[in-house]
């Protein structure tokens, strides 16, 4: 395996700031060095460039703050995507909030289809008409999908990325009412925290995989960190009490590496501001390594 490693410092979907400095945070806790010791050729592209610039206006863009920024920025990540596509590598994507989703999963699936396993304590499913904050970043699934304002949805030249049918949604545990009722009425397959704690995480992600992968071979794999505990995670923007433990995420991870279906990763939202000795970031790179086939033995 070959992977190209991309940094994505961008907060203008987040409703609070600092996700911007989490590829550096990352980085700093030993992420290359890590993924050196693991059998795979490992390409850090650096950190794309993202403007300072913010319009503290915040005018209204149709339900959306921040919008043409957030279209800009995940461009050039789309186009780095399909490089990294074209050469045959796995791009692993670090983050920056969640809004960059878009980017990565578009730069994937323009000349293929893949199934997607989204991990989040939210269900990022709001669109312009059903946001109550206007943060993108709670908006990306559903433009995905080809749900909500046509800037996202028809991004990069088509829509959707990804057919519902093959998303699967794991650890939810805080929805929007409008996110809900959308929700119901698609066909994304939802696993809450509920769930887990009644079915266990192995048998959940039995059938995520199942869902994910029925009619296509591979995945994008999406986590945002918040689906863990805050307990165990601390430096998140939204933390969001009784999510995933640490051996859960874990396992999660391995059994998706175990079946080798793995098209990209985007690992998303650690905030170095909110965080405690850098402890969000750390898991983040255990996560990312467990991910791409790290094992005890």
């Amino acid at each position: 395996m070959e992977i190209d490693v991309l940094g994505i410092p961008t907060d203008f979907g987040a409703n609070r700031r600092g996700v911007d400095m989490g590829p550096s945070a990352i980085r700093y806790a030993g992420l290359i060095a890590e993924l050196n010791k693991l059998d795979i050729i490992v390409n850090d592209l650096g950190d794309i460039r993202v403007p300072m610039v913010r319009n503290e206006a915040l005018i209204d863009n149709k339900g959306a703050k921040f919008l043409d920024e957030v279209v800009n920025v995940c461009q050039v990540l789309a186009q780095q995507i399909e490089n990294s596509i074209n050469k045959g590598n796995v791009p692993i994507t670090i983050g920056g909030d969640h809004s960059i989703t878009l980017g990565s999963l578009a730069g994937l699936s323009k000349h293929q289809e893949v199934g997607l396993i989204w991990f989040d304590a939210h269900g990022d499913f709001n669109t312009g008409m059903t946001s109550e904050s206007g943060n993108i970043h709670g908006m990306p699934l559903a433009s995905l999908v080809g749900r909500g304002l046509k800037q996202l949805t028809d991004f990069y030249g088509f829509s959707p990325k990804v057919k519902e049918k093959n998303v699967v949604l794991v650890g939810v545990r805080d929805l929007d009412q409008g996110e809900k009722e959308l929700l119901q009425s698609s066909e994304v397959s939802l696993f809450t925290m509920d769930d887990i704690d009644r079915m266990g995480i192995y048998e959940v992600m039995q059938q995520a995989i199942k869902i994910s992968t029925s009619s296509v071979s591979k995945v994008h794999v999406s986590f945002d960190i918040d689906v863990l505990d805050p307990l165990e995670a601390p430096g998140v923007g939204t933390p969001v009490n009784g999510g995933l433990n640490y051996r859960e995420a874990h396992l999660a991870l391995e059994m998706i590496a175990e079946r080798n279906i793995l098209a990209a990763l985007d690992l998303v939202e650690v905030n170095p501001i909110l965080d405690e000795r850098n402890k969000t970031a750390q898991l983040a790179v255990e996560f990312i390594a467990s991910v791409l086939g790290k094992r005890i033995l």
